[in-house]
């Protein structure tokens, strides 16, 4: 019988109260530090209004909405011993993982550029991620070039 990690989470996970959307909700926890919520939901919205002042053909839920989907990874690699060594097997990432890594290297894009106001950085970030551009999308092709440069232990995986 295989154990699986159930959090309730997810079915606790209530909408944000300006775009109705739990995608928003689960970034902004994702970016609370400290338990500052008020904070974390102040800085995105200001990040929104910004990207709304500067891309005016598209929604600024939808650029958002767009970013994390051309951030999140197809394949990723991961270590695997097999009879004494180690391969970096290349896998299929599932969903959830997917949102995570791509909330994650969002937020750790962010928080790498200085000089700014968080909410400008956040706003740059999600408009650069949106164009397919951006250290958060960098990293992503770096997994993605990682997956492809060890095809060769794609057997391996299960």
């Amino acid at each position: 019988m295989a154990y699986k990690k159930w959090t309730a989470s997810a079915a606790q996970l209530a909408p944000d109260p300006r775009y109705k959307s739990k995608l928003v909700s689960k970034f902004v926890n994702c970016m609370m530090l400290a338990g500052k919520k008020s904070t974390a939901l102040r800085i995105f919205y200001d990040a929104m209004d910004t990207i709304s002042e500067k891309i005016k053909d598209a929604e600024a839920i939808e650029v958002f909405e767009q970013a994390i989907d051309n951030l999140k990874p197809m394949l990723e690699v991961r270590s695997k011993r097999i009879g004494g060594a180690n391969y970096q097997v290349p896998m299929q990432v599932n969903a959830k993982r997917r949102l995570s890594l791509a909330i994650r290297w969002l937020l750790q894009a962010v928080r790498a550029g200085k000089g700014s106001p968080t909410s400008q950085r956040l706003a740059s970030e999600l408009m650069a991620a949106y164009k397919k551009e951006g250290s958060a999308i960098t990293t992503r092709e770096n997994v993605h070039r990682m997956a492809d440069a060890n095809k060769a232990f794609a057997h391996f995986a299960r």
